[in-house]
């Protein structure tokens, strides 16, 4: 996909928030349900514990309650609520209506599922209705995967947790944030990772590890190509937080070192359309995004799909929020 044009309205984050179920499962309870071990799950993994319980549309009112309080934004001004979900409390009605009476906004509501890639996807659609004239929009990426993943199944059962994270987008007079993004889908690998309706997790881990890092790198490089910057410019990858040996080897072709990745994988598990905004929310609250620091938005998901985006943390340097 092309770099965002110079005469299109651009938007900056202005609040994010976060949310997790209090129940922890860490790998030694699992050591009790399958036949597994902490190490064995370490080692291939990266995870130490996830949370379990709650419902998309309560986790989703949680992070997305924060991250409007953050932002001090009135929530009858927001103009869109775009919602990242592969796991909707019903099939009908998308889940996105009921946190947006929640939440007491007075927009359109609507869910968008990509599997992992999918909040990438949101925030590229929340950006393109603010270029046609939106000024406040709310993402969230909110996934309850305990409910379908069969935790008899070791395979599975190790890696997938629930979470939600949340931004406000407000429109800006300068440039924006998002200087390019890619997006990407190749169906022909679906059946290496799917749930049929009212089943579980199936997926063929080998195939999907050895598709996910082809598919993050491609992505990955056509934003950087298209926004004109090196891996070296990057302050910060915000990698999909599946597995983290994944997370390294994209990270080695990608020519970035991990210590400029931000990873939660150990303690949240795979959280699926949540886990690119938990992982940015934990690099925001712990100082690690400066102002004018370009940070790398990449991941992967059942599809299989795949997203990226560049964006430029703060926005320009006469970047001001609209009124």
């Amino acid at each position: 996909m092309p770099a965002i044009p110079a005469n299109v309205r651009g938007a900056v984050i202005t609040g994010w928030g976060t949310a997790l179920p209090e129940k922890v499962l860490t790998n030694h309870d699992l050591e009790q349900m399958v036949d597994t071990s902490d190490e064995w799950i370490t080692e291939r993994t990266g995870i130490k514990q996830r949370h379990v319980g709650g419902s998309t549309v309560g986790l989703s009112v949680q992070s997305g309650r924060a991250a409007l309080e953050m932002s001090g934004v009135d929530p009858a001004s927001i103009d869109a609520l775009v919602l990242s979900t592969t796991t909707p409390d019903r099939c009908v009605p998308a889940s996105s209506a009921a946190v947006q009476h929640e939440l007491g906004l007075r927009c359109g509501a609507f869910d968008v599922n990509a599997a992992c890639s999918g909040f990438v996807y949101a925030l590229v659609q929340a950006h393109g209705m603010i270029a046609m004239g939106a000024k406040k929009v709310l993402v969230i990426g909110t996934d309850t995967l305990a409910r379908i993943t069969d935790w008899t199944d070791r395979n599975t059962a190790i890696l997938f947790a629930d979470g939600s994270g949340a931004v406000v987008l407000e429109a800006v007079e300068g440039p924006g944030q998002l200087l390019s993004w890619d997006l990407d889908a190749d169906g022909s690998a679906e059946k290496y990772l799917y749930s049929d309706i009212g089943s579980t997790i199936h997926m063929d881990g080998k195939e999907v590890f050895r598709r996910a890092v082809r598919i993050m790198v491609d992505s990955a490089t056509k934003s950087m190509n298209h926004a004109g910057v090196t891996a070296d410019d990057v302050a910060l990858v915000v990698p999909h937080q599946a597995n983290v040996r994944i997370i390294q080897s994209a990270c080695d072709k990608l020519g970035i070192p991990m210590e400029r990745a931000s990873t939660v994988l150990h303690r949240t598990g795979n959280t699926s359309s949540a886990s690119i905004p938990l992982a940015l929310a934990d690099a925001l609250n712990n100082g690690r995004i400066q102002r004018g620091d370009l940070v790398l938005l990449v991941g992967f998901g059942a599809g299989m799909t795949a997203a990226s985006a560049i964006l430029r943390w703060g926005g320009g340097t006469d970047a001001a929020v609209l009124a």
